[in-house]
């Protein structure tokens, strides 16, 4: 904030457009160029915090289903396997994301119902919380979605 924001009386004066263009570009700079993380960088880093444990219990599903003798297990496996390749794709894309914002988190401490991530982001550091309830309903929802982006796949190929 410069010294004549708040001053009245230097609205009324004339300025040449190529200073009004400054003025209002550097102002855009520094709105932009936030000190705070966004709501949508934390979504990032809760997806990216998520996303391993996601792998992690497809994989056990997986294992599972290979050693039952169960009649459609083909099915199951080739569902698990894309959702590990969707999981892979949507990690791959936050991280290339969050580095190019300089975003980058480190697992803090877990308490019973908490795991807690320090975040580092522009020269500052916040901590951030996730519960095991929030956690168990977004991984739920998480392969909800992938799930369904399979069932449209299938749909769009049985029609051609």
């Amino acid at each position: 904030m410069t010294k004549l924001d708040g001053n009245n009386r230097w609205q009324n004066k004339m300025l040449l457009t190529d200073h009004v263009e400054q003025y209002e570009q550097q102002r855009q700079e520094e709105d932009s160029g936030s000190k705070m993380l966004t709501t949508l960088e934390r979504t990032m880093v809760r997806d990216l915090i998520l996303l391993p444990y996601i792998d992690t219990m497809v994989d056990k599903s997986i294992k599972e289903i290979e050693q039952s003798g169960n009649v459609l297990s083909k099915m199951y496996l080739m569902t698990g396997r894309y959702i590990q390749n969707q999981v892979m794709k949507d990690t791959y894309q936050l991280q290339k994301e969050l580095k190019q914002r300089n975003v980058r988190f480190i697992a803090d401490e877990q308490d019973d119902f908490i795991s807690y991530y320090k975040i580092f982001y522009r020269g500052y550091q916040e901590r951030f919380g996730l519960t095991r309830d929030v956690m168990r309903s977004e991984i739920s929802l998480r392969l909800t979605k992938y799930t369904t982006e399979l069932g449209t796949i299938l749909k769009e190929a049985s029609l051609k």
